[in-house]
């Protein structure tokens, strides 16, 4: 599908918002916004130095932001404007979030190009966890299973 005006005009948006976040010292060089029926519901910029939170990349903080405004986990119906390729992080975020469509203005060759390379998250999601670069070890699984099993039996639970 190519780009259309609107894909632009919410591209420059979040291209903004990753230059505003660099200026003013907040994080790295990424923006988000989410738009739903051309309004703009959620938006960020990357926030991970300023809040010492890992998790605070420019998507991330503009789903909560959405998902917050439409008092709802799901994004069906919205696109996701990204300044960059998201990240292996952000892009469980989109999908679990479930939106229609992400854009995005650079890719992940381009943001490597600059330090920020996540191609070895990549490559470690398709390690066996006991493998991988940061050791994985399975635990007590026995008592993992209760809380499924008290999950599946559940009957006012909310499904997602």
């Amino acid at each position: 599908m190519e780009p259309t005006e609107e894909d632009y005009k919410y591209i420059q948006l979040a291209v903004e918002l990753a230059q505003q976040g660099v200026l003013n010292n907040v994080g790295g060089p990424f923006g988000a916004v989410v738009v739903k029926d051309g309004e703009v519901i959620g938006q960020g910029s990357n926030k991970v130095t300023s809040t010492n939170d890992p998790t605070a990349h420019a998507e991330v903080v503009a789903i909560r932001e959405a998902c917050h405004f439409l008092q709802s986990y799901e994004l069906s119906g919205c696109t996701i404007y990204a300044s960059c390729e998201p990240c292996p992080m952000c892009l469980g975020a989109i999908y679990w979030s479930r939106p229609d469509r992400i854009v995005y203005a650079c890719n992940r060759r381009d943001a490597a190009s600059i330090g920020f390379d996540d191609d070895f998250i990549y490559t470690e999601i398709g390690v066996s966890p006991d493998q991988r670069s940061i050791r994985a070890t399975e635990c007590g699984r026995a008592l993992g299973l209760k809380v499924f099993e008290l999950w599946m039996n559940k009957r006012d639970k909310i499904e997602y």
